[in-house]
């Protein structure tokens, strides 16, 4: 299991205090140029068919090597592409069996040579240089040998799923995706990856006038470590007997739409202020109230009830690099960094209250900096999917469909980018040069002639990193996944409003459940679809991969039933 993980926390006194402060000269600000557009093509390495516009190619690719490809797609376009988009194929794996790990061929791949080619180093103001090693979406990035002409080779899965689609209904979904963005943003333009597209046009609704017409600072490197180091993502958690029965009567599955687009209406800005224990003990009730439904990141210590019979609602440290667990045990303490959100949802759910003590805080004013970005982009979600309903033409109606996922990538991924990670750079060493590979550097892979390494490189200076965003809208997801208040219906849904003892696994935004329930869908951000059900009775899943089978069965059981009706 390995050794429990300690959270960092703030030091106390004036070197704590002064965390809590903005780097200076960094600020996330409208831009003001227009985005260049890159002219793409869409390639399926496999069949060979490549397009372009409303052209259609064969390429003849017996290896689809990196060389392969560029060669044969510039024979056919001489004028020269900017990006190409695999649909199919997966070329970067063809040789995943001579390697030890996916991404040791995937680093193989993107580093085997390529005759009047070299690793793209960046041009005029474009950070993005070198390849990048991903498992499953990488990226190549190749420069000529003349220096004229700068290509990326990416996935198009890394937009959505691609799986049984042509090149051409690929390329129309893109083009569809285009024009929803443009019809709120007119200088809008798709980049290379939903997180760089959806930054992109998040700082094109950063306010020109009024109070932040300076934009939004960032926070000290401190607090975003901070915030790196103690606020997770998704919740993922497999609940197994005896805690549930060793046999269940069925497996149901409830995924929340859209999900953290319901979440993005409120995040803090400002100078954040530090809440001490003493701070917070000395407040009314009234602004300890106020407090905890605001948007702060809160060091608590937390008392499982004891009559507790539920599954858990905060997140501790477990051990493993970022990973979390949720406690349940009646009269369990443990302390934690968590969100409001999560905070609020402990002390005022249906089961009960759970005892918190404030030890330290970071707390934000009530602000709207994503409001204005969230509603365009689910506007333009609501409108691919009605296009999606209403097309008669199949292709039409499946370019509509991945069009609306490519929109839920854009605000998932640009959340997920605002949390800034610490930079990690790969990078290669010949066997011949061993000594050169920085000292701190990891060693992820190596053949007879390369080795591959990666090192941290610590926070870059990103004027548009916002954990405290991120993990405010993380927060209310994982929240949201316990208890969700419907307005407009009078009711509530989430996992602490079924039975104890029923709930048998959280995954992101889904919750699996032994029996139905009869929550609330108007296929809006947030509202919980059921997505698969089976009927038992079924072994309880105790591994992740006997419950991904058991989902798939589920939602294969699910639509067979509904196509039967």
């Amino acid at each position: 299991m390995g050794e429990q993980r300690t959270l960092p926390g703030i030091p106390q006194g004036p070197d704590g205090d002064r965390w809590f402060a903005h780097t200076a000269n960094l600020a996330s600000t409208h831009p003001n140029f227009t985005q260049q557009a890159r002219s793409m093509v869409f390639l399926d390495t496999d069949a060979g068919i490549l397009v372009h516009r409303d052209q259609t190619f064969r390429l003849d690719l017996p290896t689809a090597s990196a060389a392969e490809i560029l060669n044969a797609v510039f024979h056919v376009l001489p004028g020269g592409v900017e990006r190409i988009y695999i649909t199919a194929g997966a070329p970067w794996h063809r040789q995943a069996d001579q390697h030890p790990f996916l991404k040791d061929a995937v680093a193989a791949w993107l580093n085997a040579p390529t005759p009047g080619w070299r690793t793209d180093t960046g041009r005029g103001k474009d950070r993005m240089a070198g390849h990048f090693v991903h498992p499953r979406n990488p990226v190549g990035r190749y420069q000529r040998a003349d220096g004229e002409q700068h290509v990326e080779i990416r996935s198009a899965g890394e937009w959505f799923d691609t799986e049984g689609a042509e090149p051409a209904v690929i390329r129309d979904a893109f083009v569809l995706l285009w024009k929803a963005l443009r019809h709120h943003w007119p200088d809008a333009v798709i980049m290379g990856s939903p997180s760089q597209t959806g930054r992109d046009l998040w700082t094109r609704t950063i306010p020109t006038k009024g109070q932040y017409a300076d934009g939004y600072p960032v926070l000290s490197e401190e607090l975003r470590g901070l915030f790196h180091a103690t606020a997770g993502q998704g919740r993922t958690e497999l609940i197994t007997p005896p805690r549930v029965p060793e046999q269940l009567p069925g497996l149901v599955e409830y995924d929340r739409t859209f999900a953290y687009a319901k979440h993005t209406w409120k995040s803090g800005v400002g100078t954040p202020r530090r809440v001490t224990a003493a701070t917070f003990a000395s407040w009314s009730e009234k602004e300890q109230t106020k407090a905890l439904f605001g948007c702060g990141h809160w060091y608590v210590r937390v008392t499982v009830p004891d009559i507790w019979n539920h599954v858990g609602i905060l997140p501790a440290p477990a051990p493993g690099d970022r990973a979390w667990r949720y406690p349940a045990t009646p009269g369990a303490t443990f302390t934690t960094w968590a969100g409001s959100p999560e905070i609020h949802t402990a002390l005022s759910n249906p089961r009960g209250p759970w005892e918190i003590e404030i030890l330290d805080g970071i707390l934000f004013d009530d602000g709207k900096p994503l409001d204005d970005w969230s509603k365009k982009l689910k506007e333009a979600w609501a409108s691919l999917n009605a296009q999606a309903d209403l097309n008669g033409d199949p292709a039409q109606r499946t370019a509509a469909h991945l069009a609306s996922r490519a929109v839920r990538a854009i605000l998932l991924y640009g959340i997920g980018a605002f949390a800034q990670r610490p930079r990690t750079v790969t990078g290669t060493t010949p066997r011949t040069h061993e000594r050169d590979v920085p000292p701190d550097a990891e060693i992820i892979g190596f053949d007879d002639d390369t080795i591959t390494w990666q090192r941290p490189t610590g926070f870059t200076r990103d004027p548009n990193a916002h954990p405290e965003w991120a993990a405010h809208i993380w927060s209310s997801a994982r929240a949201a996944l316990l208890s969700q208040r419907h307005r407009d219906d009078d009711t509530y849904a989430g996992a602490l409003h079924a039975p104890p003892g029923t709930v048998i696994a959280f995954r992101t935004d889904a919750v699996y459940l032994t029996q139905p329930q009869n929550w609330p869908y108007h296929g809006q951000p947030g509202d919980y679809l059921n997505k698969g059900h089976l009927t038992g009775p079924i072994p309880a899943p105790t591994t992740e991969d006997e419950l991904l089978a058991l989902r798939d069965n589920g939602r294969t059981s699910l639509h067979t039933n509904k196509a039967n009706l």
